[in-house]
C-alpha cells in the first residue's frame, strides 16, 4: 500500500516550488531595482512648466499670507470677535498655503526648487498648527519656524527668477 514513488514526487515538487520561488524573488528584486534607480528624464518644456506652476503657486501663497497676517479687525483693537476672525484667517492662510504648495509640486520640478518648496510648505503647516494651538510668534520654537519659513521663501523667490 505504500508507494515508493511518493517520497520522490514530494521532493521533486519541493524542488520545483523552490525554483519558482527563487525566480519570483529574482524578478521582484530586479523590478524594485529598476524602479528605484531608473531616473525619469524630463524634457526642458516639462521642467519649465513644472517650475512655472510651483513658482506661481508660491506667489499666490505669499500674497495670501501677507494679506491675511496683516489684517486688523474692523472694530479696532477692542473687537474681540473681529480679532479672532483675523487670527483664524491668518492660520488658515498658513495651513492652506502649505497644502496648496505641496499639491502643486510636479515630479519635473527642479530638485533644488522642489526641496525648498517642501521646506517652506512644511514650515507653513507647522506655523499654522502651532498658532492654532495658541503658540505665540515670540515663543522660541515658533520664532525659529517663522525665520526658517522666511529664509526658504527668500530662496524660492530667487530660484523662481
Amino acid at each position: 500500500m505504500y508507494d515508493d514513488d511518493e517520497p520522490r514526487r514530494f521532493s521533486l515538487l519541493t524542488v520545483i516550488s523552490l525554483i519558482i520561488a527563487v525566480v519570483a524573488l529574482g524578478v521582484a528584486g530586479w523590478t524594485l531595482y529598476k524602479t528605484e534607480f531608473s531616473k525619469t528624464e524630463y524634457d526642458p518644456t516639462q521642467i519649465a512648466d513644472a517650475k512655472g506652476k510651483v513658482c506661481g503657486a508660491a506667489d499666490v501663497v505669499r500674497r495670501g499670507i501677507s494679506i491675511n497676517t496683516n489684517l486688523t479687525p474692523a472694530g479696532g483693537p477692542q473687537d474681540i470677535t473681529g480679532a479672532q476672525a483675523v487670527a483664524a484667517n491668518a492660520r488658515i492662510s498658513l495651513y492652506d498655503g502649505g497644502q496648496y504648495l505641496l499639491e502643486r509640486l510636479d515630479p519635473a520640478t527642479p530638485a533644488q526648487l522642489a526641496d525648498k518648496v517642501r521646506e517652506f510648505a512644511n514650515n507653513l503647516l507647522d506655523i499654522g498648527a502651532h498658532a492654532t494651538a495658541g503658540v505665540p510668534n515670540d515663543e522660541p520654537a515658533q520664532a525659529k519656524r517663522l525665520t526658517d519659513a522666511d529664509a526658504a521663501n527668500t530662496t524660492i523667490t530667487e530660484l523662481c527668477k
